[in-house]
């Protein structure tokens, strides 16, 4: 059989696995085969280590091990990975790779098991579900030219979130936790791969499920006395089935079907600098209403053959459909305060009078809006990857194509709301359904991709090319003098070069041109093009025995950066170019198990991760719409919410029945706005709470464990243990903070069956 004798490309475990079950069954009928994983974009911690490029593999201890279900905390031990928290649980996460823009992670490339997972990646890429990390296998995260096989986004990196896959044998498994704010969070499954007469059948039945009653608490007025709602819930059930017919070639078919619903009394609105530093986790009575209730129905239906022995073919068809309301605070309308924004409330505008509207202290208008939105996506795609020799190289050749189409409805309108003096609502109208908001954004994308990993000795050389044709549709009912269509061609390329000196030590370089996509509005309406960059990276990989090491450098050169004008009512509500941005830095990884190097008898880790990075403007905005972060920046300035050097430290101790688990990470503080002003006031000089700075933090975050018997564990834990207080984000209205000290304790049973 041909196959390399490591594997250094981004080739997926599964198809792996494909070629070893089909030559299991070749040699041995009688022998069960090697089962499937999840298709993955690196495969392991063992193969990222080989992989001519940044990858990094977090693996289902990583994530156990502290009990996280917030996929922030979980992603702060990955170098080059930079982010802004919003609502301390991880519900709404702001991801970015190597200094592109962080909001709603509408720049990177998201997926879940290779299926495209947000909402609407094309139409509407910044929207608000992420998959629950708490119910995960693990997480990838892969960057430079091997991302040159995924889409539409390939600015920044890929995120591949690893679901439970089902097991070759059986298995059930159950945690459950208790926490600070009455957190509960369940997650278990149970599986089996059976073999029969005719083939190999396997299936899982999953469930997750996390709830709180939040951390913040809203203040009371005579008509409203529950403050303490400001939680959530979160439900995510899974199943999974597959089947391997006994045929003379490999053939695997497998379909997955998901589902979450989700409901918090979470809010756009933050808090006045002052009040922030008394009480951050107070909010103002003016947050009453607000509520987002989210669901989302998605499944695959995936096959693989394995037609020779260095043929593998993957084809997938996927679909889902997603939706929410988010039922928010939207601005102060008329009377007393006039019309005014949340933020410059926030700031003291007016004489500080839509601050006291917010608290309650004075008669005034409250405008709530519904963001009532819906979004599908579907699509079909094959991927094959062909193994040959020829002469002294020996090649790795993949080939795909996906046709995709996404969309994003919006239907919304607003609640006005009428206040007394002492904060009581006595009246309300409430607007025509579609009065505010209703268009819909529709993409149809033709995607195909061609890379070869070439090997040849000691050396290593992954050419790849992507290209992607979209049509875009935009229809506005309520303006249409803005309809119309439009389409795009975008095409990227890279190389890798890789130059292995023994079995311990790699070096590799790249360059990677990417691009991102514009919605169907900023297309059709603002007439805007994609994303580009031109990427660089030289790094060098370590690894011996117990210890390993990675430190790469990387250099992105954005040429035309597209960002969101605004988040929460303000602006436009639709992407700007923002011109030319360089970003450059370095990676750090370290990793060393001293019990393991010393022959202690027990296992004791240590894990180290570092990212400078400096990305900063080359021109000065374009933008002078003052209700923009990105308006009136200078060339020379740093880009918004990307901290210059970020920190993540573990350490632990393992024995044959107990464990302890220590992490720290450091975030430096940010510029939030695109003008690096410390006041809160926006380029046009006029009051505004998104303007200022996050604050630079220390977090600390303590977990144990203790093996009743086999199988059987009690767990306990704390983050935040020092109960920092700490500003890490001002979008989108005003300081919000990270999540107060959490403690917590439970059980984990894990049985064979």
């Amino acid at each position: 059989m041909l196959l390399s004798k490591r594997i250094v490309g981004p080739l997926s475990l599964a198809c792996l696995s494909v070629n070893l079950a089909s030559q299991v069954q070749a040699d041995d009928q009688a022998a069960p085969p090697a089962s499937l994983g999840t298709i993955q974009v690196v495969g392991s911690e063992e193969q990222a280590r080989d992989m001519p490029a940044s990858a990094q593999y977090i693996d289902t201890s990583e994530i156990r091990d502290q009990s996280y279900s917030d996929v922030n905390r979980i992603l702060r031990r990955v170098p080059g990975v930079n982010i802004r928290e919003e609502d301390g649980f991880g519900l709404f996460p702001n991801i970015s790779f190597r200094g592109v823009d962080t909001t709603r992670s509408a720049k990177i490339t998201v997926m879940e098991d290779g299926v495209l997972t947000a909402p609407a990646p094309y139409s509407a890429p910044a929207a608000y579900f992420s998959p629950a990390a708490g119910r995960m296998s693990g997480i990838e995260v892969l960057k430079g030219s091997s991302q040159i096989k995924y889409g539409p986004h390939i600015t920044g990196g890929v995120l591949n979130y690893l679901s439970t896959p089902i097991p070759d044998s059986g298995k059930a498994y159950l945690k459950f936790l208790y926490g600070s704010y009455n957190e509960v969070r369940t997650h278990g499954f149970v599986g089996d791969t059976l073999s029969t007469e005719n083939g190999r059948f396997g299936y899982l039945v999953e469930g997750f499920y996390r709830g709180s009653d939040g951390f913040k608490t809203i203040d009371e007025t005579p008509d409203f006395r529950n403050g303490d709602e400001t939680g959530f819930q979160q439900v995510e059930p899974m199943v999974r089935l597959s089947w391997e017919p006994n045929t003379d070639i490999y053939q695997k078919l497998e379909v997955k079907f998901g589902y979450s619903n989700m409901d918090a009394d979470e809010t756009y609105l933050g808090l006045s600098d002052n009040d922030f530093r008394k009480d951050p986790y107070r909010r103002y009575s003016a947050s009453r209403f607000d509520n987002i209730a989210t669901e989302h129905f998605r499944g695959f239906a995936r096959y693989f053959i394995s037609p020779t022995e260095n043929l593998d073919i993957v084809t997938t068809a996927y679909y889902s459909e997603f939706n929410r309301n988010w039922q928010k605070l939207n601005d102060l309308r008329g009377g007393v305060t006039g019309n005014m924004d949340l933020s410059a409330a926030l700031a003291g505008a007016r004489n500080g009078l839509g601050l006291d509207c917010l608290k309650g202290n004075i008669a005034c208008n409250l405008r709530v809006r519904d963001n009532n939105r819906s979004y599908y996506l579907g699509g079909v795609e094959t991927v094959a990857n062909y193994r040959l020799d020829l002469g002294a190289t020996h090649h790795e050749l993949s080939g795909g194509f996906r046709y995709h189409e996404d969309q994003e409805t919006r239907f919304q309108h607003d609640t006005l709301y009428n206040q007394a003096a002492d904060g009581t609502i006595i009246g309300k109208t409430v607007g025509a359904p579609g009065s505010q908001d209703d268009r819909k954004g529709l993409t149809n994308a033709y995607a195909f991709f061609l890379k070869d990993r070439i090997e040849w000795g000691k050396w290593g050389f992954t050419p790849g090319i992507r290209y992607e044709h979209l049509y875009q549709t935009y229809k506005n009912n309520l303006s249409p003098a803005n309809n119309g269509s439009s389409s795009l061609d975008m095409y990227a390329g890279g190389a890798s070069l890789d130059y292995r000196f023994n079995e311990d030590f790699m070096m590799f370089t790249s360059v990677h041109r990417g691009f991102s996509p514009p919605g169907p509005q900023d297309a059709v309406v603002d007439k805007l093009k994609e994303e580009t960059s031109n990427a660089y990276e030289l790094g060098g990989r370590y690894t011996h025995g117990a210890f390993s090491a990675e430190v790469i450098g990387f250099y992105t050169q954005f040429e035309n950066l597209l960002v969101i004008d605004s988040i929460g009512g303000t602006g436009s509500d639709a992407n700007q170019n923002f011109g030319k941005v360089d970003s450059r830095g370095v990676e750090l990884a370290l990793n060393f198990d001293a019990g393991d190097a010393f022959a202690w008898g027990f296992r004791n880790p240590y894990f180290l991760s570092f990212t400078y990075t400096d990305a900063v403007q080359l021109n000065d905005a374009a933008s002078t719409n003052p209700e923009s972060i990105f308006s009136f920046g200078k060339e020379g300035n740093r880009v918004p919410y990307i901290p210059e050097y970020t920190l993540s430290f573990g350490s632990g101790l393992h024995f044959d029945h107990w464990g302890v688990d220590v992490v720290v990470n450091y975030v430096g503080e940010t510029y939030t706005s695109a003008s690096n002003t410390s006041e809160q006031v926006n380029g046009a000089g006029q009051p505004d709470a998104r303007f200022g700075k996050t604050d630079d933090f220390v977090l600390l975050d303590i977990s144990g464990y203790y093996q009743l018997t086999k199988g059987v564990k009690v767990l306990a834990g704390v983050q935040n243990a020092t109960d920092e207080e700490y500003i890490v984000s001002r979008q989108p209205h005003g300081p919000r903070p990270g999540m107060p000290l959490f403690a917590y304790g439970g059980f984990e049973l894990d049985f064979d069956i």
